[in-house]
């Protein structure tokens, strides 16, 4: 990128092509490490212990728990957030606040990257320890499959004893008992059947009266007109 703009950069940043956001995802390495693999920085993976050098969380050293490419944070273990409704979700953090303490080294591709310009005791020393973290990740896979299966024989175990419970809890009622619960029910259903059904009575419907909405058509007679009939009247 040639341009000084800011807004040609940002405009890179966020348009620029997978392979690129991921060699940008890198950490500086510790200093340790920095002098064992002659390296200063290395694109962050999941499972790399790394220590917070910024912000709230400063000091914290954990493994990362899932790395975000598009929108460029990582995620670690025990670094988390409470939202208002009290959820808690993971914090996200900025690759470039953080250093890489330990690295795995599983990954062929990795390994190989490392391995470019360093001697031959340095290239053992890489694939011995990918030997040995390789052997552990076995033994973890193997410890989760057993705990599933122990999990799984304790299941049946459970519901066996539970329906032997209810069997002896059966056993223990005498028959006496389990006879006269039998006729009750018996006669509770002939009772039922006995019972006679009530008798609909059939709604009478309400008439509502119609009301005459006409006008009254009385004749109304004016004062002029009684007082000409009484002069007449005395004439």
């Amino acid at each position: 990128m040639k341009s000084k703009k800011a807004r040609k950069q940002r405009k890179n940043l966020f348009n620029a092509p997978v392979h690129k956001k991921r060699r940008w995802m890198a950490s500086h390495l510790e200093e340790n490490l920095l002098l064992k693999y002659d390296r200063r920085a290395m694109p962050v993976v999941t499972g790399d212990t790394v220590k917070v050098m910024r912000g709230i969380f400063k000091g914290h050293e954990d493994k990362v728990s899932h790395v975000n490419v598009n929108k460029r944070y990582v995620e670690i273990e025990g670094l988390t957030l409470t939202k208002a409704d009290g959820k808690k979700i993971a914090k996200p953090i900025h690759p470039s606040n953080l250093t890489i303490t330990k690295m795995i080294l599983t990954d062929n591709w990795r390994r190989k990257k490392l391995e470019r310009g360093l001697s031959e005791e340095a290239k053992k020393e890489i694939e011995k320890e990918a030997k040995e973290q390789i052997r552990e990740l076995e033994e973890e896979e193997k410890r989760i499959e057993e705990e599933m299966k122990e999990k799984e024989l304790e299941e049946p175990k459970d519901r066996t004893m539970e329906t032997e419970e209810e069997e002896e809890t059966v056993k223990k009622v005498p028959p006496e008992t389990i006879e006269e619960t039998v006729k009750e029910e018996k006669t509770k259903k002939e009772e039922t059947k006995e019972e006679p059904k009530a008798e609909k009575k059939p709604v009478e419907k309400k008439v509502a009266k119609k009301t005459s909405t006409k006008p009254s058509t009385k004749k109304v007679t004016t004062a002029k007109k009684t007082s000409t009939k009484k002069k007449e009247d005395k004439k």
